[in-house]
């Protein structure tokens, strides 16, 4: 099984180099900071070659990076995308699937949204809509180190800066991969287009077009993942309508043969692309709920689960993730809520009236409580939103605003807390249930800000 090494121009000029091997449905591989595809095939090729089993494994090397063109300035999302479809418009591809890596993500997301009728289906593995460094002034500072060491080190023979990064890409990597991941470091591209293209990532937000991908989605995301962590996948799985979250164990970002959990992601990803070659029995479209239906949307989300499980290990975090799951699910049913997914640390449900989906949150964060006093060594902390409208029904999941919002006010509430807006309160009216004004509060995504409630649980 051999390679071969092709190149194709973008519509803006730039010489973009790709690499075909195997044979079957095309897999395109989507990454974005560094690549290099000969030196990745000399090096890593039992990482790929299970892909080209049975597909047509396409890897590009993105523009300034590898084989491609060096000498380019912009390296906007808008130009990766670009790089994306000389790519699949060279080969022909009338339809693929992707497997986005990290940085790759949100190229492949917004490929995916301008030409849904060519991706089959969508692998988003450690990838995220949206990096929130630039956010606050601790991570503007550790944006500003990162890019002075980038700039420093990059390109030098001493690997020791590039060292660095690998430790933080694969802090628990084999120490055989360690050397050749900070060669394909030093020959993937120059110190100033790492640069450029690591503050260009930065920029990056799919964000508001999660809710348009429309294509069967899978999030595969570390549970410890030291680079990008676990809530950006969280977030991606809550977000794109239908998606399927898989957690796995490890800290590493980069998943490479030898990996512990690199047989498991294997299947995970052929079982999910095996499922379009499948033959499915027609059958008639779910119908959409009517437009007046109600839903009142409850999510929970696990406080600093990713700590935990690095301080107490993969199977100890586990258990407390079930523990969360059991309380909440059994809650759930008494009082008649729906679960419609687990998002990794969390689980999203729904409720044909807001005193129960009310009545659900109290009961949760109650029997946490109690659990915390029987086990005050592993504490076990839920933020809780909700929010009440009309959101989209398709295939048993639930998008749109208001699912959005409903997630949007989970993040924003504390450990221990149960947040509202306004239209919950309104519907549970007259139900004595206590709730404190906190006031309108700006939420990410949303233009006006919005008054909310916390609601009051301890006896």
């Amino acid at each position: 099984m051999e390679q071969q090494i092709r190149f194709c121009k973008t519509s803006d000029g730039v010489r973009i180099a790709y690499a075909i091997v195997g044979q079957g449905p095309p897999l395109v591989r989507v990454l974005g900071w560094f690549t290099h595809l000969e030196f990745e095939w000399q090096t890593l090729r039992s990482s790929y070659e299970p892909f080209a089993e049975n597909h047509l494994l396409v890897r590009y090397d993105g523009r300034g990076i590898g084989l491609s063109d060096r000498d380019v300035q912009d390296f906007s999302l808008e130009a990766q995308v670009r790089d994306l479809e000389a790519v699949v418009d060279a080969l022909r591809l009338r339809r693929c699937a992707m497997l986005a890596w990290s940085q790759g993500g949100p190229t492949a997301i917004a490929y995916a949204v301008r030409h849904p009728e060519r991706v089959s289906r969508l692998i988003l593995y450690g990838c995220y809509a949206r990096l929130p460094l630039l956010d606050t002034q601790k991570g503007r500072e550790q944006i500003a180190f990162l890019d002075k060491l980038i700039r420093q080190g990059w390109g030098r023979d001493v690997p020791a800066t590039r060292q660095f990064f690998t430790g933080l890409f694969m802090p628990d990597a084999d120490p055989v991969v360690i050397p050749w991941f900070n060669e394909l470091q030093r020959v993937s591209t120059s110190a100033e287009n790492a640069a450029a293209a690591f503050s260009a990532s930065l920029q990056f937000d799919v964000t508001a077009l999660l809710p348009e991908i429309k294509i069967p989605t899978l999030v595969i995301h570390r549970q410890g993942d030291v680079m990008v962590s676990f809530d950006r996948g969280r977030e991606l799985a809550a977000l794109i309508p239908r998606a399927r979250l898989v957690p796995l164990e490890g800290r590493n970002h980069s998943i490479v043969a030898g990996d512990p959990q690199f047989v498991q992601y294997c299947r995970v990803v052929e079982e999910f692309l095996a499922e379009e070659r499948k033959p499915v029995k027609p059958k008639a479209p779910t119908p959409a709920a009517p437009s007046d239906a109600v839903h009142t949307i409850l999510f929970t989300d696990m406080e600093g689960s990713t700590t935990l499980t690095q301080r107490l290990g993969d199977a100890k975090g586990q258990q407390i993730l079930r523990a969360h799951n059991t309380i909440v699910r059994d809650a759930l049913k008494a009082c008649g809520g729906a679960e419609i997914k687990h998002t990794g640390d969390g689980i999203m449900a729904s409720f044909p009236s807001a005193s129960r989906a009310l009545e659900c949150a109290i009961a949760i964060q109650r029997a946490l409580a109690a659990r915390l006093e029987e086990h005050p060594d592993i504490p076990l902390r839920v933020r809780i939103g909700l929010n009440a409208g009309e959101p989209v029904v398709e295939d048993k999941d639930l998008f749109g605003t208001a699912v959005q919002l409903a997630a949007r006010i989970c993040a924003h509430a504390e450990p221990g807390q149960i947040l509202v807006p306004t239209v919950v309160r309104e519907l549970a009216a007259g139900k004595r249930f206590l709730l404190a004004d906190l006031g309108k509060i700006a939420l990410r995504g949303f233009e006006d800000p919005v008054r909310l409630y916390e609601v009051r649980w301890a006896d």
